[in-house]
């Protein structure tokens, strides 16, 4: 009796804990870099502490994954023939080409791209080649078997690796060039008459008809490159490692639930699918209490309060000229300014701008004393904006970002600048319009409201996902017709050619008909025409 006792106090005890007695599932993660793995990372933490387990594959080359790390899941590693460095830089060669001063025209930059573009592509086959020709590594995979596969796109090659190993796969991201990927490989309705292709930094979803022009010919500019690039470039990799015709983006639109980075506080309202769905913000928390010395500096603020100024972890070379001028702009507002900034002190730094090699930027966010954020528009720091309703001033570098602020300033909370070509009288009065104009304080709030008005928050929705998937073995009814029609089913060409045939036809017959009784009808009106006629000759 009495261990009997016991028993059931052990019971209890385990039932008011919430002690999870599910069989966990295995999880394989293939995560992209910088911001996008410090994303996905949160999901990977939620999956941990939900019972699961994880393995994250990274390459060598990784330089944001410290594989070498004591972390709560596995890290399985394989060697490619590239340095760390190497691949660091493509990123700082994409910064640099956009943060040119001054400001080269669309078409050098374009140029510019296209080059760094082949680089990119050279090293992702690289990298694809290298882990799914590992014969041994795919073996590994296998006997491990695992549930699903999640992973950033920007990471190319999930896919297949997935359709190797026989996965279900989920999806991670934010938004790729013109919808790309979303509208021919995940089959996403883009109306081009009011969704505007990303990323723009001037097209809204209230377009005039020049707009409406403009963005008709992005669409057909980005799906030309999308086509070309893929055709030339990874077509030919999947083709050559599955032994057949094998396109990219056909084994992407394989995915079971594609995760989008954002939600309505954010995009403009456009068509989605059953298996997209948006988890923006799923690594926004409340705010911790700051160091003393961090703590100090912002009470010293007083009612003014403090601005919160990070440019990302990305940004470490911003010339001394665009640094003087910034700094000279922050010294003539009354608030605080903690800068998150490495490099030569600006001369022009005032006694009101503190700088730190880091910041607990979303700590600071949080604090009752933060004004305003000025910020590159990079969509982790942006959410957190929005999560605690602090409005922005925005200096967008490349990438998503100049489309991330450009949805801000629509929706009213934030201003946005050019930090190639601004001066300090720019963002002088970009900070006060935003600090003391309430309205950009009232829609962020707004935002935050709709943010936080969910049904379920969006780390939670984005593991729920990824357990639907291991629990039912894929989604794919979820998953629309679409896939399995040609392009031109899919836009019902073939039926406007049908049914334009059959009121060709029709007319035709209508007009023949017509033609043959007009004529009879004549011929009976005038039965001795002919005769007549011939009588007079």
């Amino acid at each position: 009796m009495q261990f009997l006792g016991k028993s059931c106090t052990l019971l209890v005890i385990f039932l008011l804990t919430g002690t999870s007695f599910t069989h966990g599932g295995n999880v394989l993660v293939l995560p992209g870099e910088y911001s996008h793995w410090l994303n996905m990372r949160n999901i990977v933490e939620e999956l941990l502490n939900r019972n699961h387990s994880v393995t994250l594959l990274v390459s060598s080359a990784s330089p944001t994954v410290n594989f070498t790390a004591q972390e709560r899941f596995e890290f399985l590693v394989f060697d490619v023939p590239l340095k760390v460095h190497e691949v660091h830089s493509l990123t700082e060669q994409m910064l640099n080409i956009s943060t040119q001063h001054p400001t080269p025209s669309r078409v050098s930059i374009g140029l510019q791209m296209m080059e760094l573009t082949g680089i990119i592509n050279k090293i992702h086959r690289t990298v694809c080649g290298t882990m799914l020709r590992n014969d041994a590594l795919m073996a590994r995979l296998r006997d491990l078997k695992f549930d699903v596969l999640l992973y950033d796109p920007k990471m190319v090659c999930g896919d297949l690796l997935a359709e190797i190993l026989e996965l279900p796969f989920v999806l991670s991201l934010r938004i790729s060039l013109g919808f790309s990927m979303e509208r021919m490989c995940g089959q996403v309705p883009t109306p081009p008459s009011y969704v505007p292709v990303p990323p723009t930094d001037h097209l809204t979803d209230h377009m005039s008809f020049t707009e409406r022009v403009e963005n008709m010919l992005l669409y057909i500019i980005y799906t030309t490159m999308f086509h070309l690039n893929t055709r030339f470039t990874f077509d030919r990799l999947y083709t050559e490692i599955r032994g057949k015709p094998t396109t990219m983006c056909e084994t992407m639109g394989k995915a079971d639930i594609w995760l989008i980075r954002t939600y309505w506080d954010f995009e403009y309202p456009r068509p989605l699918l059953p298996n997209f769905k948006f988890v923006g913000g799923l690594h926004c928390k409340p705010a911790k209490p700051l160091s003393k010395d961090l703590e100090k500096f912002v009470q010293s603020s007083g009612d003014h309060g403090i601005v919160v100024f990070s440019l990302g972890s990305i940004m470490k070379n911003l010339t001394l000229e665009r640094a003087n001028t910034i700094a000279s702009a922050l010294g003539q507002i009354p608030q605080k300014v903690v800068w998150r900034y490495s490099g030569k002190t600006p001369e022009t730094l005032a006694p009101n701008t503190k700088l730190y090699e880091w910041i607990p930027q979303n700590d600071l966010l949080g604090h009752p004393k933060t004004k305003a954020f000025i910020t590159h528009g990079g969509t982790n720091g942006l959410y957190e904006a929005i999560y605690h309703g602090v409005p922005m001033v925005g200096l967008p570098l490349f990438a998503d970002q100049p489309d991330n602020m450009m949805h801000m300033k629509t929706k009213g909370a934030a201003v946005v600048l050019d930090i190639n070509t601004m001066e300090s009288k720019d963002m002088v009065d970009a900070l006060k319009t935003v600090l003391n104009n309430p309205s950009y304080k009232e829609s962020i709030m707004r935002l935050s409201r709709i943010h936080h008005d969910q049904p379920m928050k969006p780390l939670d929705q984005a593991v729920f996902w990824i357990e639907f998937v291991m629990r039912n073995k894929g989604a794919k009814h979820l998953r629309v017709q679409a896939h399995d029609l040609s392009w031109y089913q899919y836009h019902c060409l073939d039926v406007v050619a049908f049914l334009l045939s059959v009121v060709a036809l029709i007319t035709f017959l209508f007009i023949k008909t017509c033609s043959f009784f007009f004529h009879k009808c004549l011929r009976k009106t005038h039965p001795d025409g002919k005769a007549q006629k011939n009588k007079k000759e």
